[in-house]
């Protein structure tokens, strides 16, 4: 037999170890290998979203960095949906909790978009209209708050109450907020015209010709393109209350 230099001096050939001890070995493997056969599959399990806790705490826990805690707070939220060997569907998770964490975030930034953001693009487009409801409820609440800077938000959620939610009425109350809420330096035309369009969507012809007539004589609109656009917005409504009421 050749030395072989890693072999050790007590290793013997496999026919000279007793045959009880073979069989010993060999059971052993054996119920190794059923004990993991028989072993269930392991399953991911998703983690509910925690309560929120109280603003005094997060304000202690930035440690006079609240920005910085939220920017940490927005990339925790973002990612929860995505939890080691699962995926989150948006709608599974509980929306009133997912909520109050928003408007914590924003409470501590708030300057920052991302709360908004996300209700409007992200949690505000899962197919249920109650979580959407909810996200557009946010999102009016803290536009009121700073109308100037949240503006684009609440005209996002304009378009969804009126081609979602196919709720027009609501799409009007939001529609007027940022009419009532901005100023021209704050919001563009188109934004503070949208409650003309949600009333014409709602057959409000003849409302929606007086506030679009109203809105060119008043010398707000000096644009030309958008000067242009509405004109020919105008002359269209009088023609459709023109044939409605000759069929009347």
């Amino acid at each position: 037999m050749l030395w072989h230099p890693f072999r050790s001096r007590q290793e013997r050939p496999i026919h000279q170890v007793p045959r009880v001890l073979q069989a010993l070995l060999g059971g052993i493997l054996l119920l190794q290998l059923a004990w993991h056969q028989f072993q269930p599959t392991p399953t991911a399990r998703a983690t509910s979203l925690p309560a929120t806790p109280a603003m005094a705490v997060l304000r202690l826990a930035a440690l006079g960095e609240p920005v910085a805690l939220a920017k940490g707070l927005d990339l925790w939220l973002q990612s929860f949906d995505n939890q080691p060997g699962i995926s989150i569907p948006f709608r599974q998770l509980n929306y009133p909790r997912l909520r109050g964490w928003l408007d914590h975030i924003l409470q501590l930034d708030p300057r920052g978009h991302y709360p908004l953001l996300a209700a409007a693009r992200l949690y505000g487009e899962v197919p249920d209209p109650l979580r959407q409801r909810l996200m557009l409820d946010f999102i009016y609440k803290k536009f009121l708050e700073a109308p100037g800077e949240r503006w684009p938000w609440m005209a996002h959620a304009v378009l969804v109450a009126r081609h979602r939610l196919k709720d027009l009425p609501l799409a009007l109350k939001y529609a007027r907020a940022i009419t009532d809420n901005t100023t021209e330096a704050q919001a563009p035309h188109w934004a503070r015209q949208l409650q003309i369009f949600v009333l014409e969507g709602m057959g409000e012809k003849r409302a929606a010709t007086i506030l679009l007539g109203g809105l060119l004589n008043s010398g707000q609109i000096t644009y030309a393109n958008e000067l242009h656009f509405l004109k020919e917005r105008l002359q269209q409504l009088k023609g459709e209350q023109g044939v409605l009421s000759k069929i009347q």
